[in-house]
Protein backbone atom coordinates (compact mmCIF):
# COMPACT_ATOMS: atom_id res chain seq x y z
CA UNK A 1 0.00 0.00 0.00
CA UNK A 2 2.79 2.44 0.95
CA UNK A 3 4.66 1.63 -2.23
CA UNK A 4 1.54 2.47 -4.26
CA UNK A 5 1.12 5.83 -2.49
CA UNK A 6 4.78 6.64 -3.10
CA UNK A 7 4.44 5.65 -6.75
CA UNK A 8 1.38 7.90 -7.13
CA UNK A 9 3.18 10.78 -5.41
CA UNK A 10 5.86 10.60 -8.11
CA UNK A 11 3.60 9.78 -11.06
CA UNK A 12 0.84 12.34 -10.43
CA UNK A 13 3.02 15.50 -10.43
CA UNK A 14 4.67 14.34 -13.64
CA UNK A 15 1.28 13.80 -15.25
CA UNK A 16 0.14 17.25 -14.08
CA UNK A 17 3.26 18.92 -15.48
CA UNK A 18 2.95 16.99 -18.75
CA UNK A 19 -0.69 18.00 -19.15
CA UNK A 20 0.20 21.63 -18.42
CA UNK A 21 2.97 21.53 -21.03
CA UNK A 22 0.68 19.96 -23.61
CA UNK A 23 -2.05 22.55 -23.03
CA UNK A 24 0.58 25.29 -23.21
CA UNK A 25 1.89 23.97 -26.54
CA UNK A 26 -1.58 23.63 -28.08
CA UNK A 27 -2.63 27.05 -26.81
CA UNK A 28 0.54 28.71 -28.14
CA UNK A 29 0.11 27.05 -31.53
CA UNK A 30 -3.55 28.10 -31.72
CA UNK A 31 -2.72 31.62 -30.53
CA UNK A 32 -0.07 32.07 -33.22
CA UNK A 33 -2.39 30.75 -35.93
CA UNK A 34 -5.34 32.86 -34.81
CA UNK A 35 -3.17 35.94 -34.41
CA UNK A 36 -1.48 35.53 -37.81
CA UNK A 37 -4.40 34.39 -39.95
CA UNK A 38 -7.46 36.04 -38.40
CA UNK A 39 -5.84 38.82 -36.35
CA UNK A 40 -7.71 37.39 -33.36
CA UNK A 41 -5.32 36.32 -30.58
CA UNK A 42 -6.45 34.27 -27.62
CA UNK A 43 -7.02 36.96 -24.99
CA UNK A 44 -6.48 34.69 -21.99
CA UNK A 45 -3.20 33.34 -23.37
CA UNK A 46 -1.00 35.49 -21.11
CA UNK A 47 -2.89 34.46 -17.97
CA UNK A 48 -2.92 30.80 -18.99
CA UNK A 49 0.78 30.88 -19.82
CA UNK A 50 1.66 32.23 -16.36
CA UNK A 51 -0.61 29.71 -14.66
CA UNK A 52 0.58 26.72 -16.68
CA UNK A 53 4.25 27.65 -16.24
CA UNK A 54 3.76 27.75 -12.46
CA UNK A 55 2.03 24.37 -12.54
CA UNK A 56 4.75 22.87 -14.75
CA UNK A 57 7.71 24.09 -12.71
CA UNK A 58 6.46 23.72 -9.18
CA UNK A 59 4.54 20.45 -9.51
CA UNK A 60 7.66 18.45 -10.38
CA UNK A 61 10.12 20.31 -8.15
CA UNK A 62 9.71 17.92 -5.18
CA UNK A 63 10.06 14.87 -7.42
CA UNK A 64 13.20 16.18 -9.12
CA UNK A 65 14.69 17.07 -5.75
CA UNK A 66 13.90 13.65 -4.29
CA UNK A 67 15.45 11.90 -7.26
CA UNK A 68 18.46 14.23 -7.35
CA UNK A 69 17.59 14.96 -10.98
CA UNK A 70 18.36 18.67 -11.09
CA UNK A 71 20.81 20.05 -13.61
CA UNK A 72 24.22 20.30 -11.97
CA UNK A 73 27.75 21.33 -12.86
CA UNK A 74 30.31 18.63 -12.11
CA UNK A 75 33.53 20.65 -12.14
CA UNK A 76 34.57 19.42 -8.69
CA UNK A 77 33.16 15.88 -8.84
CA UNK A 78 36.61 14.36 -9.49
CA UNK A 79 38.28 15.56 -6.28
CA UNK A 80 35.19 14.80 -4.17
CA UNK A 81 34.97 11.31 -5.63
CA UNK A 82 38.69 10.61 -5.13
CA UNK A 83 38.48 11.72 -1.49
CA UNK A 84 35.24 9.75 -1.01
CA UNK A 85 33.40 12.91 0.03
CA UNK A 86 30.65 12.88 -2.62
CA UNK A 87 27.98 11.64 -0.21
CA UNK A 88 28.90 14.27 2.38
CA UNK A 89 28.90 17.02 -0.24
CA UNK A 90 25.51 15.87 -1.56
CA UNK A 91 24.11 15.72 1.97
CA UNK A 92 25.39 19.23 2.75
CA UNK A 93 23.93 20.61 -0.49
CA UNK A 94 20.56 18.93 0.11
CA UNK A 95 20.39 20.13 3.71
CA UNK A 96 21.46 23.66 2.82
CA UNK A 97 19.03 23.95 -0.10
CA UNK A 98 16.21 22.33 1.87
CA UNK A 99 16.66 24.60 4.88
CA UNK A 100 16.99 27.73 2.77
CA UNK A 101 13.81 26.88 0.77
CA UNK A 102 11.69 27.33 3.87
CA UNK A 103 12.18 31.09 3.57
CA UNK A 104 10.82 31.51 0.01
CA UNK A 105 7.95 29.15 0.83
CA UNK A 106 6.92 31.32 3.76
CA UNK A 107 7.48 34.52 1.79
CA UNK A 108 5.35 33.34 -1.15
CA UNK A 109 2.64 32.30 1.31
CA UNK A 110 2.72 35.78 2.86
CA UNK A 111 2.45 37.36 -0.59
CA UNK A 112 -0.44 35.06 -1.49
CA UNK A 113 -2.24 36.07 1.69
CA UNK A 114 -1.66 39.74 0.86
CA UNK A 115 -3.01 39.10 -2.63
CA UNK A 116 -6.06 37.41 -1.11
CA UNK A 117 -6.70 40.36 1.20
CA UNK A 118 -6.47 42.79 -1.73
CA UNK A 119 -8.72 40.64 -3.91
CA UNK A 120 -6.14 40.42 -6.72
CA UNK A 121 -7.27 38.42 -9.74
CA UNK A 122 -5.80 37.50 -13.11
CA UNK A 123 -6.49 40.07 -15.80
CA UNK A 124 -8.59 37.94 -18.17
CA UNK A 125 -9.37 34.70 -16.36
CA UNK A 126 -10.47 36.55 -13.21
CA UNK A 127 -8.98 33.65 -11.19
CA UNK A 128 -7.87 34.83 -7.74
CA UNK A 129 -4.06 35.08 -7.71
CA UNK A 130 -3.71 33.77 -4.17
CA UNK A 131 -4.54 30.24 -5.34
CA UNK A 132 -1.46 30.25 -7.55
CA UNK A 133 0.58 31.66 -4.65
CA UNK A 134 -0.67 28.98 -2.29
CA UNK A 135 0.19 26.29 -4.86
CA UNK A 136 3.72 27.64 -5.29
CA UNK A 137 4.23 28.05 -1.53
CA UNK A 138 2.95 24.55 -0.75
CA UNK A 139 5.10 22.82 -3.35
CA UNK A 140 8.16 24.87 -2.40
CA UNK A 141 7.58 23.75 1.20
CA UNK A 142 7.21 20.12 0.08
CA UNK A 143 10.45 20.47 -1.89
CA UNK A 144 12.20 21.85 1.19
CA UNK A 145 11.03 18.88 3.27
CA UNK A 146 12.06 16.42 0.54
CA UNK A 147 15.54 17.95 0.36
CA UNK A 148 16.02 17.89 4.13
CA UNK A 149 14.86 14.27 4.30
CA UNK A 150 17.16 13.36 1.40
CA UNK A 151 20.07 15.14 3.11
CA UNK A 152 19.47 13.30 6.38
CA UNK A 153 19.12 9.98 4.55
CA UNK A 154 22.42 10.60 2.76
CA UNK A 155 24.06 10.94 6.17
CA UNK A 156 22.40 8.05 8.03
CA UNK A 157 21.15 5.63 5.34
CA UNK A 158 22.79 6.41 1.98
CA UNK A 159 21.28 3.37 0.25
CA UNK A 160 17.77 4.69 0.87
CA UNK A 161 18.71 8.07 -0.62
CA UNK A 162 20.30 6.55 -3.72
CA UNK A 163 23.69 8.08 -2.93
CA UNK A 164 26.20 8.56 -5.69
CA UNK A 165 29.06 7.73 -3.35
Amino acid sequence: MMKRVLSLSVWLPGLLASAALFVLMVMTFADVLLRSIFNAPIEVAADLTRLLMAVMVFSVMPVLSGRNAHVSVDLLDGPFHRLRLSRWRDAAVCLFCGIILFWPASRVYDLAERSRSYGDVMEYLRLPLHYVGWFIALLTLVTAVVLVVRGVLLLVAPRLAGSAS
